[in-house]
């Protein structure tokens, strides 16, 4: 079978050229008689072109999204203006850039009005001119506007707009005034503006949803996980938000290429297409709005619990239910008693350590390097910071064999990209936590092993 793309759509004529009943023609004419029965108007710079190679198709796929993704992380804000008055109406902002919605607005009805009375704008090029966008810089933005007949859609930009992105808003822009234009009505009439809707058309129409937290669905269709499991990047991606979402209640679509893109080395276009794929199929999907504010109140929570951690003793003892028996004992205590004390807790962090339960260790340990801080008790403060070292390179020593481990596993499995994590998981921690003294010869080997997996995928 061929395929086409014309201008930018997708047209699979299911038909194979050696048995087409109209091989004795073009296909381009074949294909401009099709598009006259439907009904179609064809212009003289109709673009179409053929796409034989299955890999060719799949390239340009990739390409596209890729392109629709940069022009989202371009964006950083959209304005929608009324074109007489210049006031804004509704302002959608895309990153956490502060725009001045009203002074900018301000600043774009005096440059389109210096620009309109001027036969020649320094500012503007020849193709803006031609489709009627104006563009000019804004600080240190780039601003991209298009007047409509009733609104001005204004984008402020980190760089310059695509081609890409002016097609799309130049197609947003009709069927935006055509969808709302009783909203638009009504705004002349009566001064009244009704923006319900507008900012879900937005998002729909120029993807920014792809910038958006993003969290996993909780029920996946057996046949989804299996097609998941047999695709090695699409499984790579699926393993890695998983563990993303081990740490806080979401990710980040470019903090998942980057991860996926430093474990196989393959192009970002292809992995954003392997993401794209999932988010078609609703196995990636947007965090929904009301539990993003609920994540940032639970942070928030937790932010306050750490910094109360971090107080002086008196006041650390207020909220830690385990020390506040402890806070009677110490108020009036002599410097025997205090050293006794801080004798027992590291006592009990031994007995945790001992009984493999290092993070019960590591807390009593803490406990008592704060007391002996709290005491001014130097040797004690020593030895409890010795101990809780000893505790913390123990637990550090255990996830690194764990990560050898698993990746030897997973590369006996043939599970080569979630082999490749663990082993520079395993790196990372001989590297970055110096568990010893001189460099392990295992790190050597273990990157040995990551090139030999690479040339494998």
């Amino acid at each position: 079978m061929v395929y086409f793309i014309i201008n930018g759509l997708g047209f699979n004529c299911r038909n194979d050229k050696r048995t087409c009943a109209n091989k004795d023609i073009s296909c381009r004419i074949c294909i401009i008689n099709k598009l006259k029965e439907m009904g179609f108007e064809i212009t003289t710079n109709l673009k179409i072109l053929k796409i034989i190679s299955d890999d060719k198709r799949q390239e340009m796929e990739r390409d596209s999204i890729w392109q629709k993704f940069l022009d989202v992380l371009n964006i950083k804000h959209i304005i929608i203006m009324d074109n007489e008055s210049g006031l804004s109406l509704l302002n959608y902002p895309v990153s956490s850039a502060e725009i001045d919605a009203s002074l900018l607005s301000g600043f774009i009805q005096a440059n389109i009005t210096f620009s309109e009375s001027s036969e020649v704008s320094g500012n503007m090029h020849a193709s803006s001119i031609e489709h009627h966008f104006y563009e000019f810089q804004y600080k240190d933005f780039n601003i991209l506007l298009k007047n409509g007949e009733f609104i001005r859609i204004c984008f402020i930009l980190d760089h310059k707009a695509s081609l890409h992105m002016k097609s799309n808003v130049d197609q947003f822009l009709d069927i935006f005034e055509d969808t709302f234009n009783d909203n638009f009505i009504a705004l002349r009439e009566t001064g009244l503006f009704n923006d319900e809707g507008m900012n879900d058309y937005i998002i729909d129409s120029f993807n920014t949803d792809l910038v958006f937290p993003m969290t996993l669905t909780y029920a996946i269709p057996p046949e989804l996980l299996d097609q998941i499991n047999e695709n090695r990047v699409q499984k790579a991606i699926y393993e890695l938000a998983k563990e993303a979402l081990s740490d806080k209640s979401f990710f980040y679509i470019n903090t998942l290429l980057n991860k996926v893109k430093k474990i196989v080395h393959i192009q970002l276009n292809v992995v954003l297409y392997e993401i794209y794929q999932l988010l078609e199929k609703k196995i990636i999907i947007t965090m929904p709005l009301e539990a993003i504010l609920s994540n940032l109140e639970n942070k928030q929570d937790t932010t306050q619990k750490r910094e109360i951690k971090m107080q002086p003793l008196s006041s650390m003892i207020i909220n830690d239910e385990d020390l506040v028996e402890l806070k009677s004992k110490i108020q009036n205590v002599d410097e025997f008693t205090g050293k006794k004390i801080i004798k027992e807790i590291m006592k009990k962090g031994k007995s945790a350590e001992h009984s493999l339960a290092y993070q019960s260790a590591e807390k009593e340990y803490k406990k008592a390097v704060l007391l002996s801080r709290e005491f001014k008790f130097k040797e004690e403060e020593k030895r409890a910071s010795r101990l809780l070292f000893k505790s913390e390179k123990k637990v550090k020593e255990i996830e690194l064999e764990f990560s050898i481990e698993t990746g030897d596993k997973s590369e006996k499995n043939k599970d080569y990209i979630k082999a490749i994590h663990n082993y520079q998981n395993a790196i990372k921690i001989m590297e970055e936590n110096l568990i010893y003294s001189v460099p392990d010869p295992r790190i050597k080997k273990l990157k040995r092993k990551i090139l030999k997996l690479r040339e494998e995928i």
